[in-house]
């Protein structure tokens, strides 16, 4: 069986073709977490809460519950699809600041094993 490739605990680096993907706010406010490290290294831009930006992409986590996230993963899911010459590196959103639980946030995901451009966190 292949093993999958999966995402790094820390991303100081990234390729040209690689993407960040973070865990952010609504407002894009920027200020801790992996969002952080998205606005300081990654191109990540304040007041921009959603999508790409630069070579991070953010997906909202901070605006409710499991549920509010969902649409926010799909569309990313989406996204990756059609841009298939770009890697995402998916870090475990919503697990650090906004709370969640990696059992929590990682079904929002199950459809991305399927796409090969899309890198997920261990155990995910």
């Amino acid at each position: 069986m292949e093993q999958k490739r999966t995402t790094p605990e820390f991303i100081t680096s990234l390729e040209p073709n690689e993407i960040f993907v973070f865990g952010s706010n609504l407002r894009g406010m920027h200020g801790g977490g992996a969002a952080y490290v998205a606005y300081r290294k990654f191109g990540a831009i304040m007041g921009q809460g959603v999508g790409l930006q630069g070579q991070s992409y953010a997906i909202p986590t901070m605006q409710g519950g499991v549920e509010t996230i969902r649409p926010y993963v799909d569309e990313f899911i989406q996204f990756a699809k059609q841009h298939p010459e770009l890697t995402f590196l998916v870090t475990r959103i919503g697990c650090g600041i906004a709370g969640f639980t990696d059992d929590e946030i990682s079904p929002l995901f199950e459809e991305a094993h399927e796409v090969k451009n899309i890198v997920l966190p261990p155990n995910w």
